[in-house]
């Protein structure tokens, strides 16, 4: 039976050259060369896990049989993301807090807790952000999320821009962070209450962020309205945005995780939950380039704005 178009190819007559996103097709005597997809595939790990309350030890030993299943059972998985204070034991608004806990648990960067989570990276190969701890730096004590390489390297650490005033009592941080995955791409840092200053986010796209990760600690029932902001950053910045919320004895769960249009990818319900997800980093420059839906190429539009679209954030606030 005849067939329109050229006959196929076998598999074995096939050379990828995937180093120059070439593929070089050889066999029947002819040789051509035709472009390929080389799409840059990232699998997040969600880790909606809750702490032994108030027992960073048993936290701590809790998370590494946490990471080796991971592994194991993933073991697609590059990233994985942990809550908020999880290596902590924050149990937020329950009578068990000792007094003074949050002082006397904080400790240096790098310190023991870094290093044990350092180890814990490389015996897994994976990047791990492991949400944020209590650092101390003199006097000062911030909300901290540390990232670390699968060599187990402590790649960046990111302190709290915006505590959650009057509940957080630690010092603000004073810069956003960025870190990249080789070969994959550059990941931005927010904590929790940071997702809802839109500034924030879009300021983390600006250095190139094409995925945002998120580790909060809520358990109150604003939860519903971070659920939304983390669609509209995705949106406005058409990047990825990945919220791994914390499970505690009040409230707490409903991971979130959005792709470059808005579209929920997945929203974990309130008990814990291990929930991967594959995501194509390229999808962030078609989304921009196309338009969401096809229609709206917001980032671009931005950056080609005129300067009063920013000039409120250059001038002093008349309030």
């Amino acid at each position: 039976m005849g067939h329109n178009g050229p006959e196929p190819v076998p598999i074995f007559f096939t050379t990828f050259l995937s180093q120059q996103g070439k593929a070089t097709i050889l066999g029947r005597g002819k040789q051509s060369t035709s472009e390929v997809n080389t799409s840059r595939l990232l699998t997040v790990l969600a880790a909606q896990t809750r702490p032994v309350a108030f027992d960073p030890s048993a936290t701590l030993t809790k998370f590494e049989d946490e990471v080796q299943i991971i592994a194991s059972s993933f073991p697609k998985t590059d990233l994985i993301v942990f809550p908020e204070l999880y290596l902590n034991a924050e149990d937020p608004f329950t009578p068990l807090e000792p007094p003074g806990y949050e002082r006397e648990i904080a400790e240096a960067i790098p310190g023991p807790l870094t290093e044990r989570v350092g180890k814990i990276a490389a015996r897994s190969k994976r990047w791990i952000v492991a949400g944020s701890i209590l650092e101390r730096a003199g006097d000062e004590i911030f909300n901290t999320a540390i990232v670390f390489s699968p060599e187990g390297e402590l790649v960046t650490r990111h302190r709290k821009l915006m505590p959650w005033a009057p509940f957080e009592k630690t010092t603000a941080g004073s810069e956003t962070s960025v870190f990249d995955i080789p070969g994959i791409g550059r990941i931005g840092l927010m904590i929790c209450y940071e997702g809802w200053f839109p500034e924030i986010a879009r300021g983390l796209a600006l250095k190139g962020a094409e995925v945002i990760v998120q580790p909060s600690l809520t358990t109150t029932p604003d939860r519903a309205e971070e659920l939304v902001l983390a669609r509209a950053h995705a949106i406005v910045n058409q990047c990825f945005v990945v919220n791994v919320n914390a499970v505690a004895t009040l409230g707490g769960g409903r991971s979130i995780a959005v792709d470059p249009e808005g579209r929920v990818l997945f929203e974990a319900g309130q008990n814990e939950e291990l929930i991967p997800e594959v995501m194509d980093l390229d999808r962030v420059a078609t989304v921009r380039e196309h338009g969401t839906r096809g229609l709206n190429r917001v980032w671009q539009h931005f950056l080609d704005a005129p300067s009063a679209v920013t000039e409120g954030y250059r001038t002093p606030p008349n309030v």
